[in-house]
Order: C-alpha cells, then structure tokens, then sequence
C-alpha cells in the first residue's frame, strides 16, 4: 500500500510537472507570436523626406491599436488613434526634416467624423509653409473632402477610374415583411416618435418622422462637406452642388473643367512634384516617412511631468458587466473611480464614440462622472457617436466639444421582446406549453404577445427612464425640461445642429477639448503628460480572448436567446448608421 501511494505522488508530480511546462511553452509561444504580431520594433525614418498620408495604408481609429494580431493571412492595416495621428500631423509641421506632406485618399475606410478632424489638422499644417500635395484615382465623397484640403489637387490621367463623388446618402432596412413570413412578432415598446430603434422590426418603410430626421441629417453632413470643398477649391457652394447633382464627375478630365482639381497627371509627372517637394533631382532619392511609423517614433508622451491628464475613451456599446467589448458598466466605473482618486490626475477629456445601449450601465457611468467633476474639471468630446445612452452618460461636462458630423441626442428610450409562437407552431411545427405559478409566469418566455396589463408594465417602466432621462439633461445642460423634451423623443441630431440647441456646446476636435482640459487646470500643454484609460487590450489579451472568448454558434445563439428572453430598456440610437460616401 506504501508503494501504491508513492507511485500514485509520483504520477500526480509528473502531471503537475507536465502541466506547468506545457503552460510556460505555450505562453512563451504565444508571447512571441505577439511581439512578431504588434511588432515591437519602432520604424527608422529617413533624417529628411515627405510625409506619406496613403489613406488605404490605416484607418484612423479612437484609439492607436497596439496589437494587429489575427487569427488569418489577410493582411491588416494599422490602426491610428485620432489624437495620435492630429499630433503627428502638428510635431511635422515644425519638424525641419519633414518637407512636405503627400496625400492619398483613395481607399479610405476611416469615419466621417474622424475625417472631419483629420482634415482640420491638415488645413492647420498648411499654416507652416510647407507643402501639401493630393493626388487622386478613385475619388469617393469623403476622399475627395479630405483631398481637398491639400495645396495642389492632382487627378490620375488614366481612364477607368471608380468615381463615387455622388454626396451623402443614407440606407436603412425593414424586416416586417420577412419577420411577417416567419411568424415573428416583434413588440417595441418606446417613449419618443422618432426613437426608430424598432422601426425595422415592426415596419415595412419609414416613419414620416424617421423620414424626417434622416434626411435632416444627411443635409447636415452634405452641409459641412460641401462648405469646405467649396472654400477649399475657390468655388461657391451652388456650385459644388452642380457639379454633384449633374453627374458632371464621370472622368478625370472633367475634374479640372470644373475646378475640383489643379491638373492631371501621370505617374511620372506625381513623381516630378513629388521629387521637387522633397528637394531632391531623383525621385529614387526621396525618402518617405508613413504616418503610421511618424506617429509611433514622434508622439511620445510627456514623463518628465508628473501632472496628467486623462482622456477616457468610451468608445462602443455601452453594456453591463465588467467585461472587454464595449463601454461595461462595472468596468469603466472602476475606471473612472480609479481617475478620480489619482491625485496626478489634474483634469479629464471624456471621449465619447457610442450610439449608447444599457440604461443600468449608463447610470453607473454617469454617477462616477458626476463624483469625477466634483474634484477635477471634466471635458467632453463627440467622435462618431454620442447618442442616447452616450449622450446621457456625457451631458454634466463643463464643456462639451462636438464634430460638425457628429450624430448626437437620440433622447429616448425602448425595448424590444419578440414572440415567436407563430413561428413554433405554423413555421417549425413545434406546439409550446406553458405551466406558470402566477399569471404573467411565462410573460417573457418569447412564445406569445404581452396582453394589455404587461404592455403598460413595460411602458411604465420605459416612461419612468424617459423622465428621468430628460431630467438629467435638463439639469446637466441647463435646459427647460419642456424644451429638452421637445428636443427628445429619440430624434438623432448631427454636432452642427446640436449646437444651436444646446446639446453641444462648440464645434471641435478632440485636440480642441484636450486644449481647454489642460487650461481648465491651470497647466501649459508642455507640462502635463496625457494619460489615456482604458489601456487597449495587449496582444496576448485579444489572442487570449480569440482562444477562450468565443463561443460555438450553438451557443452563441443561446445566448442571444436568453437575452432577448431578460428585456433590457435601452437608451441607443437606432442602429449604427452607415454613411455611403
């Protein structure tokens, strides 16, 4: 029996022994995999050359990705964070080895909005006296915006270029015939005759308000781009119209007989400007700096200064729990708790890019901001997004800087709860019984419409959030209640016209918010260091995450059974909305 025990440890030993080393392997490897993913290694930039700005090259993201690790042989780009890629802008303008900048914008897959600052920073380079050469192939709306902002403007002389420069134009999809065709029932219960989050489910077309605020919005967003190519290129803005709604963009010499480029070139001929920009007789002698590798060797943060200032990124779904994906309630409280209790923390930037989500979660967000501008001067800025719930979470700032294509407000509230008896019983031919202990025991249990005392259940508790939604921007915005009401109803509204309601309280950058952060704290820029939170997620943690963090299909839709099954009110825009440019 003695034996019988020490063989037993010895095998329990190797095991143990067998584990751990495997362990240590395979973190090793998977270590190693991430340092050759992210690539650890910073660029060598030429002493001398032109800034390369090649569109397709990156895609300008909240925040600079520090990790392109992916489980596939597709190629990646490089996410640029916006603040990054503005300062890398501004340190080359007064950086003497930087000639120039030469910019490519076919290909650009960034947002609307993060074009909007991107573009600003470009305009601002021009300041330095230093060149800004564009050159174009297949210009889209948002391509050709951001082209525009160059000194010269050039067009490929080849044909067969994919011109889309046909303005802003927004689709949306309506499912009710197909759910119909089902059997399903989708029950929407909302506050607000333009919260449209339902709409898709439960309609076949658009509301006459739905219609109503998306074409106000895409005249807004049309507003703010043809203004700036109109200024850009000498041209009034009757004019860009023209040239939009005549087609008149179907081949590239038609962009220099209406003014919207300075010539048309060969390859060659780019390469002769390009040379001639960089001083150099031999194109083959220019050398190229990529923003990508210029931001990453030239922004560096500032450690000499112990004093910091915050910029929390609340970029995603506002969701609950304490998770990775999105803005979790639980997770980003912590956060933002642990901000306020650093006492090198001298003012905060609030980042916002969410269409919102959970209201549970945005109240615990929002309660941590409110105990945050109690001690430290607290600065929004709108990105992409700042609607419903991310409206909510942000409207108490001091100061609230707002993109002009900024999709903001959305102040209202749903939910949503399907039924799927039809679809069981005349679809699949599945019967479904229900044996409850109370007489609402089954009322979420998806398989039959609410009857009228759950419906007004369910809109009480909406009504209730509604109010106390209108209420805290009443109070954070100083606003008539009456009139934030009227304001509300779930209707979306761009930055530009948020202003003049006061939603918003400037048009600007992220940059333009950083700036007044630091003078709200009574510091110079070149003695506080800029700490972002939260940290993006290292190599290691998405691969981990891609290896434990997925779920089969079969429970994947589990889950999103479940739920569907535990209704949440919800303070989100409709959808995330697709701008085709």
């Amino acid at each position: 029996m003695k034996d019988f025990f020490k063989m037993l440890l010895a095998v329990i030993c190797g095991l143990l022994l067998f584990f751990f080393i495997t362990i240590f392997i395979a973190g090793g490897a998977l270590s190693a995999m991430g340092a050759a993913a992210s690539g650890d290694k910073k660029a060598v930039l030429p002493r001398s050359g032109v800034l390369a700005v090649d569109m397709s090259a990156f895609v300008l993201d909240e925040q600079t990705s520090t990790n392109n690790f992916a489980m596939s042989t597709a190629p990646t780009v490089p996410a640029v964070g916006i603040l990054q890629a503005v300062q890398a802008i501004g340190i080359a303008a007064e950086d003497p080895g930087v000639k120039g900048i030469f910019l490519k914008t076919d290909g650009n897959t960034s947002s609307i909005a993060a074009i909007e600052e991107f573009r600003k920073a470009i305009a601002d380079f021009r300041r330095s006296g230093k060149p800004v050469i564009a050159y174009i192939e297949n210009p889209s709306t948002t391509g050709y915006w951001l082209a525009s902002a160059a000194d010269k403007v050039y067009m490929t002389e080849y044909q067969g270029s994919t011109i889309t420069m046909n303005g802003v134009s927004i689709q949306t999809l309506f499912l009710k015939d197909l759910l119909d065709r089902l059997g399903v029932n989708v029950q929407l219960i909302r506050h607000g005759k333009f919260k449209s989050a339902g709409e898709m489910f439960t309609r076949n077309a658009a509301s006459a308000e739905n219609l109503l605020q998306y074409k106000t919005m895409v005249d807004s967003f049309w507003g703010v781009i043809r203004k700036d190519i109109a200024e850009a290129r000498g041209l009034t803005e009757e004019a860009v119209d023209a040239v939009i709604d005549n087609l008149e963009l179907c081949c590239p010499e038609d962009f220099l007989t209406t003014h919207m480029a300075d010539d048309i070139l060969t390859r060659q001929e780019l390469k002769d400007k390009i040379s001639a920009m960089a001083v150099k007789e031999d194109f083959e002698d220019v050398g190229f700096m990529r923003l990508a590798d210029y931001a990453a060797v030239k922004v560096m943060p500032n450690y000499k200064s112990r004093n910091k200032i915050a910029i929390i990124y609340a970029a995603g779904d506002i969701v609950d729990g304490n998770g990775f994906q999105g803005i979790a309630g639980d997770r980003f409280a912590g956060i933002i708790d642990k901000v306020r209790k650093d006492d090198n923390v001298k003012a905060v930037v609030l980042r916002v890019n969410s269409g919102g989500g959970s209201v549970l979660a945005s109240e615990k967000i929002k309660h941590e901001l409110d105990l945050l501008a109690e001690d430290k001067p607290v600065v929004a800025s709108f990105g992409d997004y700042a609607a419903s719930g991310g409206y909510w979470i942000s409207n108490n700032c001091s100061m609230i800087y707002s993109d002009a294509t900024t999709l903001t407000g959305s102040i209202g509230v749903f939910a949503m709860v399907p039924d799927f008896g039809k679809t069981a019983s005349k679809v699949v031919g599945v019967n479904v019984q229900s044996i409850s202990s109370s007489r609402h025991g089954d009322m979420f249990g998806l398989m039959r419409p609410f009857d009228a005392s759950e419906y007004n259940y369910m809109l009480k508790s909406i009504e209730a959030v509604y109010e106390k939604f209108i209420t805290t921007v009443s109070e954070g915005r100083e606003i008539d209640k009456e009139k934030v009401d009227d304001m509300g109803q779930g209707r979306v509204w761009t930055g530009s016209d948020a202003v003049g309601l006061g939603l918003v309280d400037e048009i600007g950058t992220l940059s333009d918010a950083l700036d007044y952060a630091v003078v709200a704290a009574g510091f110079n820029m070149e003695d506080v260091q800029i700490a972002e939170y939260p940290a993006p997620l290292t190599t290691f943690q998405q691969m981990m995450m891609m290896l434990n963090g997925i779920p089969d299909e079969g429970e994947f839709v589990k889950a999103q059974v479940l739920k569907m099954s535990r209704p949440q009110v919800i303070a989100r825009m409709p959808y995330e909305i697709t701008v085709l440019n």
